[in-house]
């Protein structure tokens, strides 16, 4: 019986709309001293948040056709979905990719290979008009 895959991959940015977030913190508190604000620091609330070039759609689009389901995986039939969160920099690149959710090594493993894989650079977030590093999540479903 000839099996179909099928990779689902969702993004899920804990951090949907930071910019209306950041909207109400400012109605709701007093304005703070963005002069001694350290851009070294990694942030994850922001003005803009990094995004993939070509948008969230390419990226699913990449993952979804460089996916490979592992064979093992495959055979115990496991499925989930495996988080991923890396650190995009001030530069656009990946670093510090972690695995936050398991769901087997396998499946963990194909996730940390995608995400090292992945050929662009990101367009880095901005914090006080300045490129920062911020702390992306990625969860990304595996379904036979």
């Amino acid at each position: 019986m000839k099996q179909i895959l099928f990779a689902t991959i969702f993004i899920a940015l804990s951090f949907v709309s930071c910019a209306q977030k950041q909207q109400k913190e400012i109605a709701t508190t007093p304005k703070e001293d963005t002069t001694s604000l350290d851009i070294n620091r990694m942030f994850i609330e922001c003005e803009f948040f990094p995004q993939y070039p070509g948008g969230e759609a390419e990226l699913m689009r990449y993952v979804y056709d460089n996916l490979r389901y592992p064979e093992k995986a495959k055979e115990d039939n496991i499925q989930g979905r495996v988080v991923v969160q890396f650190v995009i920099t001030k530069t656009g690149d990946i670093e510090d990719i972690k695995v936050v959710r398991s769901k087997s090594p396998e499946l963990d493993q194909e996730a940390i290979r995608i995400i090292k894989s992945i050929p662009n650079k990101f367009i880095p977030g901005k914090i006080n008009g300045k490129d920062a590093d911020f702390m992306y999540t990625l969860p990304i479903t595996f379904k036979l």
